[in-house]
């Protein structure tokens, strides 16, 4: 026995290393966030180019580096979000509008969920939002897509555990951090979370189920500063996922079209469907404004995939995203730099594959962030506008 143990620690320290060595190639000088061409630039801002440069001219905006050549560098997303302010175009939600908060969630483990996460999270600080993504897996793959390794880099003190383990504590404030990303705050994640699964269903079992109320608590302790919170939960029925689930207002549920995948979220439907109605009997109901299935991974060379789709097109109708988000290789070489494809700066496989991905998840991204604003009041008017409602 203690040899099987020293075995399991000499394979988990050797593999530490191996994450260090990653972590030290895609640290600083290289996490810089995401820089835009001025065509790039004034759509986002939604202004002409025009109106930058004679925004720089005027002085109402500083003129953005340029090269020895005189080409301009590009703009940083700060720089961006500044512009936002001066032409008055940041898309943030209204006083009276409430905070969205996402579970990204599928009880099997694979299909994307972080991946999935992560790339939301930062497509939304590209437009302009407030966003704070809250890894809540103790494996911490959304941690690590942001340049962590989470059990070198992270402890338990920066993390959800305090907050579930100590009732003084009233704010999540302590565990938010900035990222290389301007907008986007994270609460990392570590493997501490694992034993806060069992020390949180000790104490329900022994004195009050409400404790799952308490991420939700800690979520309104900061949810003024955001517009967006995503949460990226265990893959897996557990207490925290149970917290997830009450803690959010809107659900958002990756499958890839393989038989296995489809067949594992028929259970967590299942699971879900007698999940709310046993939480709504004990007066802590899963209030959801929205909920979408999204294909996730999907290789539609496969003819069985292409036919799974279809299937579940059809039985799924409007709860299904339009967009498929397509296998691609440029998210595995982004995973193996602990980075996503939106921090590429150049492609790692060809162009073609590159653009192509971005286009899946643009399109995914988009489909979401209108759901999120069908649920703002005040952002009606201008989805009138260009023919959403």
């Amino acid at each position: 026995m203690p040899a099987n143990i020293d075995m399991i620690e000499g394979l988990f320290t050797r593999s530490l290393n191996v994450l260090g060595s990653l972590r030290g190639e895609a640290k600083e000088g290289v996490r810089k966030g995401p820089h835009f061409p001025i065509t790039r630039a004034a759509e986002l801002v939604n202004r002409t180019p025009a109106a930058i440069r004679d925004a720089e001219k005027d002085g109402k905006i500083p003129a953005v580096e340029r090269k020895a050549s005189g080409r301009r560098i590009g703009y940083s997303l700060a720089e961006v979000n500044h512009m936002r302010e001066v032409f008055s175009t940041r898309p943030w939600r209204a006083p009276g509008d409430p905070l969205s908060v996402i579970a990204v969630q599928n009880f099997k483990g694979g299909v994307g969920k972080s991946t999935v996460s992560a790339h939301l999270a930062q497509y939304l600080a590209i437009r302009g939002y407030r966003v704070c993504l809250i890894d809540c897996d103790s494996q911490g793959s959304s941690t690590a897509l942001f340049g962590y390794v989470p059990d070198l880099d992270i402890t338990e003190d920066e993390t959800l555990y305090p907050f579930f383990r100590h009732a003084e504590t009233t704010s999540l404030a302590y565990a938010v951090r900035e990222t290389h990303w301007d907008g986007l705050y994270l609460i990392p994640a570590n493997l501490k979370l694992y034993s806060a699964e069992y020390e949180l269903a000790a104490r329900m079992a022994r004195a009050d189920p409400t404790l799952l109320n308490r991420l939700g608590e800690g979520i309104t302790s900061i949810g003024d500063h955001f517009d967006v919170i995503i949460l990226d939960p265990p893959p897996a029925l557990g207490t925290i996922s149970l917290s997830v689930m009450r803690a959010a207002n809107a659900l958002l549920v990756p499958v890839p079209p393989t038989v296995v995948d489809f067949t594992s979220t028929t259970s967590f439907f299942a699971m879900l469907y007698e999940t709310m109605a046993v939480m709504a009997d004990r007066d802590m109901p899963v209030d959801l404004a929205w909920m979408r299935i999204l294909a996730t991974r999907a290789d539609e060379q496969k003819s069985i995939q292409t036919e799974l789709l279809g299937m579940m097109r059809s039985l799924f109708g409007e709860t299904m995203l339009r967009t498929v988000l397509k296998d691609s290789a440029e998210i595995d070489n982004a995973s193996a730099r602990l980075m996503t494809v939106y921090e590429l700066e150049k492609p790692v496989t060809s162009r073609e594959t590159y653009q192509r991905c971005l286009t899946y998840l643009n399109a995914t991204n988009a489909e979401i962030e209108t759901q999120i604003r069908l649920t703002w009041p005040s952002h009606r008017e201008s989805l009138k506008a260009i023919g959403v409602l």
